[in-house]
């Protein structure tokens, strides 16, 4: 039997960033980044007040990170969430596992009303990750990402919270 849990976000985190910045990992991503671009990327994720990243965790051992943070979109506080599993750990559900571990950790936060998700229109893994996870999908949307690289991307959500009657 297989345990998957979230752990905050440490210093083994600086090493995560490593192993993911591969080429294959980061197609959709805008590609590689440099290692002083990981460690301010590590530095933001330790600081995080509003939000929170994760070390997903599988059997003891560090198999991907996940996490949530701010984000205005279309004019309304919303949280974003962004995931990556180690290649060797794909394709067993993991993401999904933990994505819906974060949305319950977003959800206790409760500042925002919805958990948004804008994986590539090409990316049909992660984007797959979102409609097994319980996501809706509202549309394509432009979106950048990294800063500077524009792409096309679904914008998936998840409500966080019920709407009250006014």
């Amino acid at each position: 039997m297989t345990s998957l849990r979230l752990a905050p976000w440490s210093d083994q985190g600086l090493d995560l960033l490593h192993r993911q910045n591969s080429a294959e990992s980061t197609e959709h991503l805008g590609g590689p980044e440099t290692a002083e671009q990981l460690r301010r990327r590590h530095e933001r994720y330790l600081a995080l007040t509003d939000g929170r990243m994760f070390l997903v965790v599988l059997d003891g051992q560090v198999a991907g990170s996940i996490g949530y943070w701010p984000r205005e979109w279309e004019g309304e506080q919303v949280y974003e969430t962004g995931y990556g599993i180690l290649s060797e750990y794909r394709g067993r559900g993991l993401a999904v596992e933990a994505l819906r571990l974060c949305a319950e950790q977003a959800r206790r936060q409760g500042s925002r009303r919805w958990l948004h998700a804008f994986p590539s229109v090409r990316h049909d893994a992660s984007n797959a990750v979102c409609r097994k996870a319980g996501f809706e999908l509202v549309g394509e949307c432009a979106f950048e990402y990294p800063p500077g690289n524009p792409l096309r991307s679904h914008n998936w959500r998840l409500a966080l919270t019920t709407p009250t009657a006014d």
